[in-house]
């Protein structure tokens, strides 16, 4: 157990860090290609502007962090039950907010904070209330139900999402969020690992659930961040991420809280999206009564300010 949580902890703040600097290379990619109108028709991202977004060093590295927090995740996933490893790996909502203060030049309000510090507690009462994770064996229909699922999401999210542009941020960090809480639970039940057998990892339809969930997952979250507030988007993420891959394993994967402790393990888990999706209500733009300023056609090279989110 303690492995597992220290392993979740490390992934968190992979993910944490990482998701700050994607935020400060998409910023800084949106700015230079609103003098271009980089923008669809409904005021999103275009495809080419993302691209350009996924190339600034700040992406990179924060992508770079994204792996090594996803090789993390998905080994706390196969030590912990998911409702508590899911939920700890989401925390990088603090990590990312407390980052956001001095990359981003974000002030956190205080509902903001009081958010945060329910997420915090709601996790310590999870993890004290976890108990042993399910075995995740599934039946093989279950695996192709996963694939169809994640391709549902992805593709369907990234058309309904472009189509509504500039609107669509915290719907954007939604369904990224319930790509990577598919990832998780395709993780749980990969065949094949333990012991390994390369063959039936090749043949496991969640195998490919994984990798669309994962890659569709990374693509909706670098929208989110470059039309949205960097806590709101992320929060909404942990939202999708968390709430639906916890049932899973309880109800199907046999994951279970301490003897006696069932009520903590919910507590916990409300508490958790309570906060999460408080933190997504007073981190949008509007909730400080300023909308981000893009900057002004034909302006020159970056400045260090223009990293620099105006709230």
């Amino acid at each position: 157990m303690l492995i597992g949580l220290l392993t979740a902890v490390a992934a968190s703040t992979c993910y944490g860090t990482g998701s700050v600097l994607q935020a400060v290379g998409s910023r800084r990619s949106a700015r230079r290609e609103a003098a271009a109108s980089g923008v669809t028709q409904h005021g999103g991202p275009s495809l080419s502007s993302t691209a350009k977004a996924a190339m600034t060093w700040e992406f990179i590295v924060g992508t770079v962090l994204d792996f090594v927090g996803f090789g993390l995740g998905a080994l706390a996933a196969r030590l912990l039950p998911l409702f508590l490893s899911q939920t700890v790996i989401s925390a990088n909502l603090v990590i990312t907010a407390v980052l956001s203060v001095k990359l981003l030049g974000i002030r956190l309000n205080r509902a903001e904070w009081t958010s945060i510090a329910v997420v915090c507690s709601a996790l310590v009462l999870l993890a004290s209330a976890a108990g042993p994770e399910g075995s995740g064996d599934t039946p093989i229909a279950t695996h192709w139900w996963l694939l169809a699922i994640s391709l549902l999401l992805m593709a369907g999210g990234t058309v309904v999402v472009r189509l509504l542009g500039a609107r669509a941020a915290i719907l954007a960090g939604l369904l990224s969020g319930l790509g990577f809480g598919a990832l998780g639970v395709g993780v749980r039940v990969l065949n094949g690992i333990d012991p390994f057998d390369l063959g039936a990892l090749l043949a496991d339809p969640a195998l490919y659930a994984i990798l669309v969930a994962g890659i569709g997952g990374m693509y909706l979250h670098t929208i989110a961040l470059q039309i949205g507030s960097v806590n709101g988007a992320t929060a909404a993420l942990v939202v999708g991420e968390t709430v639906l891959p916890g049932m899973i394993g309880v109800l199907w994967l046999g994951d279970s809280s301490r003897q006696g402790f069932a009520w903590m393990a919910i507590l916990g888990f409300v508490l958790a999206v309570a906060g999460a999706v408080a933190v997504a209500w007073f981190g949008a733009p509007e909730a400080h009564g300023t909308e981000p300023q893009p900057q002004e056609p034909g302006a020159g090279a970056l400045r260090p300010e223009d990293v620099v989110t105006v709230r």
